[in-house]
């Protein structure tokens, strides 16, 4: 791993909470993934990923900035055109750090997914608002609705990530369990915007 990568790593391991902005583009969908200062504002660029609508396999990889030059980290699904597809996460080497797959059978009502990190157990994140998860699925004016995701671990929980009002959408982390590995948390924030619809 070179040296922006590893200091990228080191300062996205340290966070408490991150905040995901997706950028509005024609034929991409590009995401941020910014350090949240105390005062819960953006404090600066830890990572940028891109997503290519349409694609016929999904790949989404993160670089240190939209540069696209370095790479942290990056997940990928193993099989094609599949609902309940597996994600493998890896880090900037291509090393396996952990692997992610939405239920589709009870994300027909409620979006669930399933999370897991080597050594640490699976963690299952949900929609915490029932109403607004059948809300955003049988009425397509209302997709924009903010939600919440609650991921635990054996009950208790690991992170949360909550989709706040605006015209663009935005996502605030808030990671509780300190044996996290912030770089799952990063690529599954992006993922329940990217692949929220597959």
């Amino acid at each position: 791993m070179c040296h922006t990568a590893a200091v990228t790593v080191n300062t996205l391991q340290n966070q408490q909470q991150l905040i995901v902005r997706q950028r509005l583009r024609l034929m991409v969908n590009q995401y941020e993934v910014h350090a949240a200062a105390p005062d819960g504002s953006e404090a600066g660029v830890l990572a940028f990923a891109q997503q290519k609508r349409m694609a016929f396999k999904e790949q989404v990889t993160l670089y240190t900035d939209d540069t696209k030059t370095t790479p942290v980290l990056g997940f990928k699904a193993r099989q094609v055109l599949d609902l309940g597809a597996t994600y493998d996460v890896t880090d900037a080497t291509g090393t396996p750090i952990g692997l992610f797959r939405k239920n589709f059978k009870e994300s027909l009502l409620r979006s669930t997914w399933h999370l897991e990190q080597p050594g640490y157990g699976e963690m299952i994140g949900r929609e915490t608002n029932v109403t607004v998860a059948i809300l955003r699925r049988f009425v397509d004016s209302l997709s924009w609705l903010p939600y919440h995701f609650e991921f635990l671990l054996n009950g208790r929980p690991a992170f949360s990530v909550v989709k706040k009002w605006g015209l663009r959408d935005k996502y605030v982390v808030t990671i509780h369990d300190p044996q996290l590995d912030r770089r799952l948390v990063a690529a599954m924030s992006v993922a329940l915007d990217a692949l929220q619809s597959r």
